[in-house]
């Protein structure tokens, strides 16, 4: 500790009349995505206790993203619980993608994103989910960049000291400084199956996810299948 650090500390100490202890936050538990190159990029996966959010274009692969995080701790027999904004939602997809729709409550808010974040919140404080999701992926991006920082940083406090994963869907990052890790998706090509002007089938999509985590960013490139 330097000099100047010291004498800091010694001042702090004589006006609060006590020794003050330098507390280091412990590092979250990571939750894998069940993508192997996100969490590579992610140091481990998302952080339980903490917001994260997924942005991207529409088919950029953040619903696939998603529905890997889902699969993965449904597996692992955590209940996970996904706030539906715009009612987008596709189980069979999901079950498809291995979601274990038993152990996942479904939230549908009738494009009302207002209701979405209340919904959230009532679930992070309820407890028990292992994955809180809010999907705000169809929401016009007009709407969604009127929820206020306080709303998110509300979240954000609600789900801190939890083992819940709070992740944010959306098609531009709104929670900005409330999101301790970032994932930005987009669609770098798209892979088909068959002949060019005859009937073709979709394969697949080569994805680039950026993860943005205390100021360190990474890009890995997977592949999404089609279901």
């Amino acid at each position: 500790m330097s000099a100047a650090v010291c004498g800091l500390k010694q001042r702090y100490e004589s006006v609060l009349g006590g020794p003050m202890e330098w507390q280091i936050q412990p590092q979250p538990e990571m939750l894998p995505t069940g993508i192997p190159e996100i969490d590579d990029a992610a140091g481990g996966g998302v952080p339980r206790g903490c917001l994260t959010e997924i942005f991207g274009p529409p088919s950029s692969g953040r619903a696939s993203v998603l529905a890997a995080i889902l699969a993965q701790t449904t597996a692992r027999q955590e209940f996970c619980a996904l706030v539906d904004a715009e009612d987008a939602f596709d189980p069979a997809s999901a079950a498809a993608a291995g979601v274990a729709l038993e152990r996942l409550l479904w939230v549908r808010c009738a494009h009302n994103a207002e209701h979405a974040l209340k919904a959230a919140d009532l679930l992070i404080q309820g407890g028990g989910f292992g994955v809180v999701a809010m999907d705000l992926g169809d929401t016009p991006p007009e709407t969604a960049r009127r929820i206020s920082l306080t709303s998110w940083f509300r979240l954000r406090r609600a789900v801190e000291h939890t083992p819940t994963v709070l992740i944010a869907i959306a098609r531009q990052p709104n929670a900005r400084t409330c999101a301790s890790l970032t994932l930005e998706c987009a669609r770098e090509r798209v892979e088909w199956s068959g002949a060019r002007f005859t009937s073709r089938l979709l394969r697949g999509a080569r994805v680039r996810a950026t993860a943005t985590r205390r100021r360190k960013a990474c890009s890995p490139v997977f592949t999404v299948k089609a279901i």
